[in-house]
């Protein structure tokens, strides 16, 4: 595994700040807690159903590399792009024990800046999970950039806050906070990360499909934590242990219904590479 020198890039914009400063804590802060983990087993599901062992896949927004180390694991190899100096060189600091395994090469980078990578050989799929692109302002640029770097009938991931969540409105609704259980609907907030506020985007899945187009078609998609609850129910999960394997159950069971596949915490969009 090898990682860009941390100064190639600027991490000047306000969201890749942000993840700078809660880069160390940030493992403690959601992919080690009960509710991260769970979220991200639903995600993993769907990795290893879209790429296999050989694959070299590149990932937008890999935080601390736990994807990356998991598809490594299971000899993927993955270019893992982070606009954040501190997440990669955090991630940059794991080592992959399983073996056989996929190379990891981490590069800091920008989702906008995709345009300077150019492989000579396009790449077999991409992804990007939690929530990374909501900090994106336009995706239209970043699918087009996209499309360029992957083969045709590539697989591309992308899971995304959703703009209706189910469980956050229940939440807050249940504790009379109704401006917070509504927050979503505009399409866009503030979000606290830490001691700092992100601006972030809650697109609607049309508005996405329309951005991917015409060099995606969107396959399926599925809810991300529609039961699991999100992030900050953690001090209730830890006291509901056993409650949380049913709700892991459920979203198994209900998060490609129609009606509820878009009202998880996230919504986990599949995408194809249309023909060139």
């Amino acid at each position: 595994m090898s990682a860009a020198p941390s100064a190639a890039y600027s991490s000047a914009s306000p969201a890749a700040s942000a993840f700078d400063r809660v880069a160390t804590s940030y493992d403690e802060l959601f992919t080690r807690t009960a509710i991260g983990r769970a979220q991200r087993r639903q995600v993993w599901s769907r990795l290893l159903a879209g790429f296999h062992r050989g694959d070299r896949i590149l990932e937008l927004n890999c935080g601390t590399g736990e994807d990356a180390r998991f598809l490594a694991q299971h000899g993927v190899s993955v270019l893992a792009c982070d606009a954040s100096a501190a997440m990669i060189d955090v991630a940059a600091s794991y080592s992959v024990v399983a073996e056989p395994a996929g190379f990891i090469e981490y590069r800091q980078l920008a989702n906008e800046k995709l345009f300077r990578l150019s492989p000579r050989i396009p790449f077999d799929g991409a992804f990007s999970n939690f929530s990374g692109l909501n900090c994106v302002a336009d995706l239209q640029p970043v699918a087009r950039n996209l499309a360029a770097l992957v083969r045709p009938g590539a697989r591309v991931l992308i899971c995304l806050w959703s703009r209706v969540c189910l469980a956050e409105v229940l939440w807050f609704v249940v504790r009379g906070e109704a401006k917070k259980a509504f927050r979503r609907f505009p399409g866009r907030a503030t979000a606290r990360l830490g001691d700092s506020s992100i601006s972030v985007s809650y697109p609607t899945i049309a508005s996405v499909r329309r951005a991917f187009a015409p060099w995606f078609r969107l396959e399926t998609r599925r809810a991300i934590g529609l039961f699991v609850p999100p992030s900050y129910a953690e001090p209730w999960v830890r006291e509901n242990t056993s409650k949380l394997a049913w709700l892991e159950k459920l979203d198994r069971a209900f998060s490609a219904w129609p009606g509820l596949r878009d009202a998880g915490d996230h919504v986990l969009l599949e995408f194809v590479r249309c023909p060139r």
